[in-house]
């Protein structure tokens, strides 16, 4: 009975240990994964130099609010050469049988030129739900952690679209030097 107790308690250190709640001025932890392309990819490395909105989902429908966030950024940053932006699917548990299946239809559902800012992680998705505090009544959000150009942690939010959270992200990015442009909602 003790080796039992020993064994749940070195596993609820380990979790604490392996992914404690992420929080602005940590430089985000690696997230390894794969674009759409199939070219592999690990952040916060491949947006060195960069400001960079990383935007993790979870579940099928968090897709629509990442979407939204994602198509929002892009129009406010244009083709600023010093951001980036990642729509990222955390897929776990027995979705990753269908790896396969789903990355050809994201492709298929993803214009061409954004196939690399879209990246699939088909492992350590319950280190990354711990990290954001994923739970079951908002697991449908999408999860944004703006990070600057050396990958720390500069803004989090969880949820969908919202205005007032599009405008304090909008702070942030004139606070690292991203331009003045307007901050108007989604699929405008």
């Amino acid at each position: 009975m003790a080796s039992v107790a020993l064994v749940v308690a070195a596993a609820t250190v380990h979790a604490a240990v392996a992914s404690p709640p992420l929080q602005v001025g940590q430089v985000l932890p690696g997230l390894e994964g794969e674009f759409l392309t199939g070219r592999k990819v690990a952040l916060p490395s491949a947006s060195s130099g960069k400001v960079a909105l990383v935007m993790l989902g979870f579940t099928y429908q968090s897709r629509v609010p990442v979407e939204a966030w994602g198509g929002w950024f892009r129009n406010i940053t244009g083709r600023d050469p010093g951001v980036t932006s990642f729509e990222v699917p955390m897929i776990g548990g027995l979705a990753k049988l269908g790896k396969w299946f789903i990355d050809s239809g994201m492709r298929k559902g993803t214009p061409a030129e954004l196939h690399e800012h879209v990246i699939t992680v088909y492992s350590g998705s319950g280190d990354w739900k711990r990290r954001m505090g994923v739970s079951s009544a908002n697991e449908n959000d999408a999860f944004l952690i703006l990070i600057d150009q050396k990958g720390i942690v500069r803004w989090l939010h969880h949820g969908a679209f919202d205005a007032a959270r599009a405008d304090d992200l909008m702070r942030v990015l004139r606070s690292l030097g991203v331009g003045q442009a307007s901050a108007a909602g989604p699929n405008q």
